[in-house]
């Protein structure tokens, strides 16, 4: 059975994404060999919380070393998955991904479950308030922190750190999605961060059809109807030609 034969079968589709849809788009891996966790060690939520100097190595990662998330744009993969999500074929996007590359290439808002929050913007983490990135900009340049919310409360990028809790409506609708499909489609995804990967498994124990698109094997392969390792972007455009979808791509 083909890629294009489980989503025309399908009924009720929900794509799950991990980094490896958005390294074409030259952002890097996190855990693959030479990614992003092998050059530098992650900043603990409880550390951001606890010590000035942690937060200014933030925020200096985030504007001084993250010029790759800034320069970004939507691949060949982020628009296949656009165009799914279009024509309904996909009902719902889950992604582990921090980088707004789907919101770029045209999935809806609604249709999105960003999991690990999203690194183009900050959040207050008393009120909860969004605050963008070129308000706090002029005080990082000035004296290399971010400040503080109207509230008082510490301002951090919107996104989930090491040990800090995962957002629970997210969570909840991811939950609900995976038991609602007929078919999951997890690409780029290692599976292994978890409660996140745990998604594909749910799903397909509740009677779903799994496939895996990832350049390496899983650990979730065994469970899955269709694996396939392979470079995302040409496959996943070959599938939108399989089904005779326009591409999203202006």
């Amino acid at each position: 059975m083909t890629l294009a034969d489980l989503v025309t079968a399908a009924e009720r589709i929900v794509i799950f994404t991990g980094a490896g849809i958005s390294t074409m788009s030259g952002i890097p891996d996190y855990r693959s060999p030479g990614g992003l966790w092998t050059k530098m060690q992650p900043i603990l939520f409880e550390d951001y919380i606890a010590s000035e100097a942690a937060r200014r190595e933030a925020w200096r990662r985030r504007f001084e070393g993250a010029d790759f998330l800034t320069l970004a744009k939507p691949n060949a993969a982020h628009f296949a998955v656009a165009a799914l999500v279009k024509v309904g074929r996909a009902e719902t996007v889950i992604t582990q991904n921090i980088d707004n590359l789907h919101q770029d290439s045209g999935v809806p808002e609604g249709k999105l479950i960003e999991l690990h929050g999203n690194a183009t913007y900050a959040k207050c983490l008393d009120c909860g308030s969004r605050i963008e990135l070129d308000v706090i900009r002029p005080q990082y340049d000035k004296l290399g922190t971010a400040p503080p919310c109207r509230c008082g409360g510490l301002v951090k990028a919107a996104t989930i750190s090491f040990g800090q809790p995962m957002p629970e409506t997210e969570m909840g609708r991811a939950q609900d999605a995976a038991l609602a499909c007929d078919l999951m489609l997890a690409i780029g995804s290692s599976l292994t961060v978890y409660p996140a990967a745990a998604l594909p498994l749910i799903a397909r124990q509740n009677g779903a059809r799994l496939a895996i698109l990832n350049r390496e094997p899983t650990e979730l392969d065994r469970y899955a109807n269709l694996v396939i390792n392979d470079e995302i972007g040409p496959v996943l455009e070959a599938l939108i030609a399989d089904l005779g979808l326009a591409s999203v791509k202006p």
